[in-house]
C-alpha cells in the first residue's frame, strides 16, 4: 500500500483492525457462554458490537501508533493491539480445563473466519467501480493481513495468549500448574520478541503461507 498518505493508511486499516481485535474477544465470550459461563453476558460482552469490547489504549492508541509509524517508514509492519479481555468464571464452566481449550480456540478461529470474509470482499471489490472498488480492495487486503497476523500470534504457546491457554488445557494437571506460572513472564517475552525481530521471524513464514492459500481460493 505504498503511495498512501498516513491519513489514508489509517482510514484503510482502522475498520478491519477494530473488528479483528474486538470480534476475537466476542468469540471467546460466545463460546464461554455455550459452555455454561454467563459472566460475559452479564457484563454486556456477549455482543458483536465492537463498542462493547474496545480498550481505548489497546484497541485504538497502540494500533494507531503502529500504523502511523509503519506508514512513515514506508510499510506497515507488525500491528500490536488488544481489546478488553472477556471475563470468565471457570467455576461456572461444565468442564473448566477442557472448556478452556475451546474458549481459547474461538478467538483465533474468529480471526481466520474474518480473513476468509475479507478475501471474499477482496474478490467482490474487483467487480466494483473505481470509486468504491479501490478503497474496498485496500481495506480487504488490510483485513486479510491483520486477521492472519492475529491468528498466528494468538496461537503461539505463550501465556496469556490463546495458544498458551490451549497448551495449558492439554497438559496433565501437575505440568499445567507449573506451566501456568510462566504467565507472569509472557508479556515480557512478547515485548522482547517484538523489539529484537523474533516475532516477525516466527510469524512471517506462516503468514506468507496462509495468505497465499487464502488468495489462491479467489482464483
Amino acid at each position: 500500500m505504498s503511495g498512501l498518505s498516513v491519513i489514508q493508511t489509517v482510514a484503510v486499516y482502522i475498520i478491519p483492525l477494530i473488528f479483528a481485535i474486538t470480534l476475537h474477544e466476542a468469540a471467546h465470550a460466545y463460546v464461554a457462554h455455550k459452555h455454561g459461563d454467563n459472566t460475559a453476558k452479564l457484563y454486556g460482552r456477549l455482543s458483536i458490537n465492537p463498542m462493547h469490547h474496545i480498550d481505548p489504549i489497546g484497541t485504538v492508541v497502540f494500533p494507531l501508533i503502529s500504523i502511523v509509524l509503519g506508514s512513515m517508514a514506508g510499510g506497515i509492519g507488525f500491528i500490536f493491539g488488544w481489546a478488553k479481555p472477556v471475563p470468565i468464571n471457570f467455576s461456572k464452566l461444565h468442564n473448566p480445563k477442557k472448556d478452556l481449550r475451546w474458549i481459547a480456540l474461538a478467538g483465533p478461529a474468529a480471526n481466520l473466519a474474518m480473513a476468509l470474509i475479507w478475501a471474499l470482499i477482496l474478490k467482490l471489490s474487483m467487480y466494483a467501480g473505481g470509486y468504491f472498488g479501490i478503497p474496498l480492495n485496500l481495506m480487504a487486503q488490510a483485513g486479510i493481513g491483520i486477521n492472519i497476523s492475529l491468528f498466528i500470534l494468538n496461537l503461539l504457546p505463550i501465556l496469556p495468549l490463546d495458544g498458551g491457554r490451549i497448551v495449558f488445557s492439554l497438559l496433565p494437571d501437575k505440568q499445567a500448574i507449573s506451566y501456568a506460572k510462566t504467565e507472569q513472564y509472557g508479556m515480557w517475552i512478547l515485548i522482547i520478541l517484538i523489539l529484537f525481530g523474533g516475532l516477525n521471524f516466527i510469524i512471517s513464514p506462516l503468514y506468507n503461507f496462509l495468505v497465499t492459500i487464502i488468495l489462491s481460493l479467489l482464483n
